[in-house]
C-alpha cells in the first residue's frame, strides 16, 4: 500500500493512501459474505441467500458504501502502522465520501486523503533567570478566634428573646409573602410565585436574603406584622425577578437568641480530641499556617507555569484540546456534586456547548503549561528514583485501602506528580519570584471564567422561594485519585 505523508497545521499529518485493486475487491467480498450470513430475507435461511438476491434486496449502492467505510478504516489503520505514526484520537477524512463512493469499484485502485492528530512539536524559549511575581497570603492570628467563635455559634442554645425587639444574630420564626410593587402607572400589585412561606426559621444575618429583607425584620417585635420594600439585585439568578421592586408582608411569630457556651477546656473537649483549649488553639494555628504556606506555594507554582506557557511555541491538536475540556467538565461536575447540586441543572443539553466554549481557553492554557513542563523535564534530564516512586505508591495505597486499584495507572500518576514537583522546585531555584501583597496582581481571566460557571449554578440553587441565597463549601476532589480507583 502506497502512503504519502504531508505535515499539516495544528499538529496533524496528512495521508494520501493508495489502495491496491486486490484490497478493494477483498474488502468488498468480505462485506457481501458478512451481510449474506446475517441479513434476514423471507424465503431464505441465513447464510444461504444467493448473491444476486442479496444485491437486488439491499442494493449495490448500500453494499458499496458499507464496503468503502470498512476499506477506509482498515487501510487507514494499516497505513498508520506501516508508517509508524504515533497518532492520537480519531482520523479525519479529507476526501469527500460521496465522491469516493462514485469512484469506488471492487478490483479497481482507489486513492483517498485523510489526516490524523499527532503529539505536537514543542519549542520553548527562555525559562531560567526570569523575574516573576506571586501573591503572598499572610497568616492572620485572628483566624483562630474567628473559627472558635463559629464553633461556639454552632453549639449555641436557642432561648426565647424576651422584652426586646429583633436584632442581628437572633433566630426568627416568620411567615412572609411577596408581591411586586405597585408601578407609577398604577398597575395592580401581583403576588410573586414561590415567595411565600409559613413558620420559616431564619438567622438574622445581613447576607441571608435579598438586600432589605433582613433589615426590615430588625426592630420588629414578636407578633408584629410589617410590610418591607426590597429590590431584587440586577444579577439575581431568576431573570424574571432581577432588578424588580417588591414588597414582602412579614409576620414575626417567635424570636430567639443564641446562648453561647463558655470558651474553655470543656468546650475544647466537646468539639475536638484535645483535652485543653490551649492545645486546640495550637493545633488550629498550625493548620492555618500550613494552609498559608500551601497557598503561597501554589501561587508560586501558578506564576512559574504561566511563564512557561508564555515561553512555549506549540500547535495543539484538537484531540488534546477536546480531551482537556472533557477533563475540566468532569472535574467541575464532581465539585458541584460535592456542593449538593444536581449537575443536570448545570450540564443540560442546552448549556453544554456554551460551557465547552468557555472552558476552551483554560484547557489550551493548561495544555501549554503541561507540554512546556514536559519539555523542561526532557531538556534538563530531570528524573525521579524508583525508590521515590515506590514510597509515594505506598502512601497512596494506604489512603486508598479497601479500593480496587489500577496499579499501572497509579504508578503513572505518582511518577508524573513527582516529576512535576521536582521540576517546579528546579524552576523556582533557577528563577526569581517576588512575593507581593495579596490582591496586587490581576486575576487570571481563564480561572475567573471557570469560577463564574460554578458561581452561576450555585446562585440559582436556592430554596423554592427564590429569596434565600446559598453558598457552597470549599470542597475539592482529587480527579487523579478517581482515575486510579476502580469501584468493586
Amino acid at each position: 500500500m502506497k502512503v504519502t505523508q504531508e505535515k499539516l497545521p495544528a499538529s496533524q499529518i496528512g495521508l494520501e493512501i493508495e489502495i491496491a485493486p486486490e484490497k478493494s475487491k477483498q474488502v468488498y467480498e468480505q462485506v457481501v459474505r458478512q451481510l449474506s450470513s446475517t441479513v434476514n430475507i423471507p424465503g431464505f435461511r441465513k447464510g444461504k441467500v444467493p448473491r444476486h438476491i442479496l444485491l437486488q434486496r439491499l442494493g449495490h449502492a448500500r453494499l458499496k458504501a458499507t464496503a468503502l467505510e470498512d476499506l477506509i478504516n482498515e487501510c487507514l489503520q494499516l497505513a498508520i502502522e506501516q508508517e509508524k505514526i504515533e497518532a492520537i484520537g480519531n482520523f479525519e477524512l479529507r476526501s469527500e465520501f460521496d465522491e469516493l463512493l462514485k469512484e469506488f469499484e471492487p478490483g479497481v485502485p482507489l486513492t483517498f486523503l485523510a489526516a490524523v492528530d499527532v503529539e505536537p512539536e514543542v519549542k520553548i524559549g527562555v525559562y531560567t533567570g526570569l523575574e516573576l511575581k506571586a501573591e503572598e497570603v499572610e497568616y492572620d492570628p485572628n483566624q483562630v478566634d474567628e473559627l472558635l467563635e463559629m464553633y461556639r455559634k454552632d453549639k449555641a442554645t436557642l432561648i426565647p428573646a424576651e422584652g426586646r425587639s429583633a436584632q442581628l444574630g437572633d433566630v426568627a420564626l416568620v411567615d412572609f409573602q411577596g408581591r411586586f410593587a405597585i408601578t407609577s402607572e398604577g398597575e395592580e400589585a401581583t403576588e410573586i410565585p414561590g415567595t411565600n412561606a409559613e413558620d420559616f426559621e431564619v438567622e438574622l444575618q445581613e447576607d441571608q436574603f435579598i438586600p432589605g429583607f433582613i433589615a426590615g425584620i430588625i426592630g420588629m417585635n414578636a407578633g408584629e406584622t410589617k410590610e418591607v420594600a426590597v429590590n431584587f439585585p440586577s444579577e439575581y439568578g431568576n431573570e424574571e425577578l432581577a432588578g424588580k421592586s417588591a414588597v414582602f408582608t412579614i409576620t414575626l411569630k417567635e424570636l430567639k437568641e443564641k446562648e453561647l457556651p463558655e470558651l474553655d477546656d470543656d468546650f475544647a473537649q466537646e468539639i475536638s480530641e484535645f483535652e485543653t483549649l490551649a492545645a486546640l488553639r495550637e493545633s488550629l494555628e498550625k493548620r492555618f499556617k500550613e494552609d498559608q504556606e500551601r497557598v503561597n506555594a501554589g501561587n508560586k507554582e501558578k506564576a512559574l507555569l504561566k511563564a512557561l506557557a508564555a515561553a512555549v511555541e506549540v500547535e495543539i491538536p484538537e484531540t488534546m484540546i477536546g480531551r482537556e475540556v472533557e477533563y475540566l467538565m468532569n472535574q467541575q461536575a464532581m465539585q458541584l456534586r460535592n456542593y449538593g447540586i444536581d449537575i443536570n441543572q448545570f450540564f443540560s443539553k442546552e448549556n453544554i456547548p456554551g460551557i465547552r466554549d468557555r472552558m476552551r481557553p483554560q484547557a489550551v492554557e493548561r495544555l501549554k503549561q503541561s507540554l512546556a513542563l514536559k519539555q523542561v523535564i526532557q531538556q534538563e534530564s530531570i528524573t525521579v528514583d524508583d525508590a521515590e516512586i515506590v514510597a509515594e505508591e505506598r502512601k497512596a495505597l494506604s489512603q486508598l485501602r479497601g479500593k480496587d486499584i489500577d496499579r499501572d495507572r497509579l504508578r503513572e500518576v505518582v511518577t508524573d506528580d513527582l516529576l512535576k514537583g521536582k521540576t517546579l522546585k528546579w524552576l523556582e531555584e533557577n528563577n526569581t519570584i517576588e512575593l507581593v501583597p495579596e490582591g496586587t496582581l490581576e486575576p487570571d481571566e481563564d480561572d475567573d471564567d471557570y469560577e463564574e460557571d460554578e458561581e452561576d449554578v450555585v446562585e440559582t440553587n436556592v430554596v423554592e422561594t427564590n429569596v434565600v441565597e446559598t453558598s457552597a463549601s470549599d470542597a475539592t476532589v482529587s480527579v487523579e485519585a478517581e482515575a486510579v480507583v476502580e469501584e468493586g
